[in-house]
């Protein structure tokens, strides 16, 4: 059943319009909040004048992305920084973005499981999302729920990406400061993906500092950003600290370092420029999704998909004649 479908449905006695949601939002209602990101993930038409009214009243929040290999301990740190934030006095939002079930669509890790201690203890509001096939590591409207945290009045914002490769990082348009995170002991593994950490992080950080291979790892690091270029889009130079996530071991230092490079960001000028690579990633993404449904809905690809496996025409020629910039022969 599409959304556009579900719009059109006879709504229950119980719906409440998403417009009606919006000061509901802003007051920091958590019901209210999941209602509109559960409609933001669905995509649904009657939310659009809503969420465009929501993007209208964020832009206040530090946008905090957690990458790396799966398996280096991302949702294990981010609990720990939930709780370290959250005894600091500050009111945290998650998004953590999980791989999709092949059947339902939905998101199969759970980490709302996995951080309900942490969450439950300090008032955070955790939420996961699928990607729905997404590539880049983040779902469709990981930065609409984005949004609906902003506006709520939750700072910092973390999103939790799936797993990062040199091909899956989409994360470093989407958040104001990217940590990158590697568990001891990669070895090749850190050669294999070095280009795409060195070129997204803001801050490198090593999990299960207490074992002996974590000060091997740090030291490779160090290697890689001695000879490879890094970020070209900011003066910052990555620190890169060892940490541990079940003790705590320099779990505030890491904060400190994701609250420097704020700073910095904000001194620097270089704020301007992240917010620009979020809009314009925002618009092209959002126009690829309207292009996809548009031709997946209206059928019209379908001629020319038999067309290009007929071999009567090539695939940049079918997709010329889809946008108009061609005609058909």
């Amino acid at each position: 059943m599409t959304a556009a479908t579900l719009s059109k449905m006879p709504r229950r006695a119980s719906y409440v319009p998403s417009m009606d949601l919006v000061p509901l939002v802003l007051e920091g209602r958590v019901p209210a909040i999941a209602r509109m990101i559960s409609r933001a993930e669905a995509a649904y038409p009657e939310a659009a004048n809503a969420l465009a009214e929501i993007y209208k009243r964020a832009g206040r929040a530090h946008v905090v992305g957690i990458t790396g290999v799966p398996g280096a301990g991302k949702s294990t740190l981010v609990s720990a920084l939930i709780r370290a934030l959250a005894a600091a006095g500050q009111k945290v939002g998650v998004i953590a973005v999980d791989p999709s079930s092949p059947f339902s669509g939905g998101a199969i890790l759970g980490d709302r499981v996995r951080m309900s201690d942490a969450a439950a203890a300090s008032g955070a509001y955790v939420r996961s999302m699928a990607t729905r096939g997404n590539l880049g590591g983040l779902a469709r409207s990981t930065l609409e729920a984005v949004d609906i945290l902003d506006a709520a009045g939750y700072s910092p914002i973390i999103i939790e990406t799936v797993g990062v490769g040199q091909d899956e990082v989409e994360v470093v348009s989407a958040a104001h400061t990217i940590v990158v995170l590697s568990a001891p002991g990669l070895g090749d593994d850190i050669q294999a993906i070095k280009a795409g950490i060195l070129e997204i992080a803001d801050i490198h950080a090593v999990s299960k500092s207490d074992r002996p291979e974590a000060a091997a790892t740090v030291a490779s690091l160090q290697g890689m950003m001695a000879l490879g270029p890094g970020r070209t889009d900011t003066s910052w130079r990555p620190p890169i600290l060892a940490v541990s996530s079940v003790s705590g071991n320099r779990v505030r230092d890491l904060l400190d370092a994701i609250s420097a490079h704020w700073a910095h960001l904000q001194a620097s000028g270089e704020m301007a420029v992240r917010r620009h690579g979020i809009a314009r990633t925002r618009i092209l993404g959002t126009a690829r999704h309207l292009f996809s449904r548009k031709f997946d809905e209206g059928g019209s690809l379908d001629g020319h998909v038999e067309k290009v496996v007929g071999r009567s025409v090539d695939p940049a020629t079918a997709a010329r004649m889809l946008l108009g910039w061609e005609k058909e022969s």
